[in-house]
């Protein structure tokens, strides 16, 4: 069965800055996309030096600029970055520290959100839960992603191929589609958990054993922690979708239709993790059900074999007796006397029980 991979992480100090998350030997990648309705560039394994020549350059103002940083275990890197576009030192440190709660900040000139998400290995054994943070300043959008894969790379190729109208939007169109990417994966491991939980359902009728109460157990610590990780998330799309009313400097009004499509699809979500968190739990009293009704059987059937034999034991103690008169002793076919009439009481008990529909 899938399991969360939890990661045990350190708690700091605000604005220390320091990563709470395994330490890998892999290099930290930064990525740049600057793109506009007429064209796109895409830097990879860019140095700062170059995005910070991007960010000042008078000719590309208007144009929409992504920088994604994979890994956050380079903090020197990490800090530098957040020098180079201006943020505030415990945002910094809020992106280093992966063991926080999802939140959104709304700071003077800056969109902050650190949100967690769920990566899918392909043995499909492991989900591993992790941090994406999302920094909005004007045109520029920035993701720090904790781990080095493909999460995004559908929305590069839209980019790339002009695909859609994300090419005619602005900066916070892209927080949507980062968004929005996340909550679909979180919709494909809990459609993975759907088929783990009716093969629970099934088993926990065929299955006796323990087992089948261990992994109903693990299912459902594992969607109890999806379910911590996107409730915070639905408050926070809540807010943002809110802020129509409160005129977001940093969202066009235009867009706040999508984010309460994301804010909707959390709660489809939430809504398909209660049903899986009660389908578990009818698994459970099923398991306990059929567990019950087996040791009612077992015991039915011991009490059957022992009132069968109450009799027999009764004849045969009878005739065990020391006495010296008993004439039934010396009866030339009383031995097979005595066991037809045992053969008979049986058969005469077997089918009163069966009359009475007891076995």
């Amino acid at each position: 069965m899938r399991r969360i991979k939890y990661k045990e992480v350190r708690r700091v100090q605000p604005n220390y800055f320091e990563y709470t998350g395994i330490y890998t030997t892999e290099p930290v990648e930064v990525q740049l996309f600057v793109y506009d309705d007429l064209g796109y560039e895409e830097y990879k394994n860019v140095s700062l030096d170059r995005v910070k020549k991007e960010l000042e350059d008078p000719l590309q103002k208007e144009d929409v600029k992504w920088l994604n940083v994979h890994g956050l275990h380079d903090v020197n890197l990490i800090k530098n970055v957040g020098e180079l576009i201006g943020i505030d030192n415990f945002i910094v440190s809020d992106v280093l520290n992966v063991s926080r709660r999802t939140k959104m900040d709304e700071l003077d000139e800056v969109l902050f959100f650190s949100i967690k998400s769920v990566l899918q290995k392909e043995d499909a054994d492991v989900i591993r839960v992790e941090q994406i943070s999302f920094l909005l300043k004007d045109n520029l959008l920035v993701s720090f992603q904790e781990k080095k894969s493909e999460f995004f790379t559908h929305i590069r190729e839209r980019i790339k191929t002009h695909s859609g109208i994300v090419r005619k939007k602005k900066s916070d169109y892209l927080l949507y589609l980062l968004l929005d990417a996340v909550m679909e994966n979180f919709f494909i491991t809990i459609e993975n958990y759907e088929n783990g939980v009716e093969n629970l359902l099934i088993e926990a009728k065929n299955n006796h054993r323990s087992i089948v109460l261990e992994n109903i157990e693990r299912e459902r610590e594992n969607l109890n922690f999806l379910k911590r990780a996107i409730v915070p998330l639905r408050d926070a799309l809540f807010i943002l979708k809110s802020g129509r009313e409160d005129e977001l400097a940093l969202i066009d009004k235009s867009n706040y239709a999508f984010f309460e499509r994301l804010h909707q699809k959390s709660l489809e979500i939430l809504d398909q993790i209660d049903y899986d968190l009660k389908s578990l739990e009818s698994a459970s009293n099923i398991f306990f059900s059929m567990q019950s009704q087996r040791m009612n059987q077992i015991m039915k059937t011991l009490t059957i074999f022992s009132v069968i034999f109450m009799p027999l034991t009764f004849i045969v103690g009878v005739y065990g007796m020391n006495f010296e008169n008993m004439p039934e002793l010396k009866s030339e076919n009383g031995y097979f006397i005595v066991l037809g009439v045992m053969f008979l009481t049986v058969i005469g008990m077997v089918y009163y029980f069966k009359r009475k529909h007891w076995f």
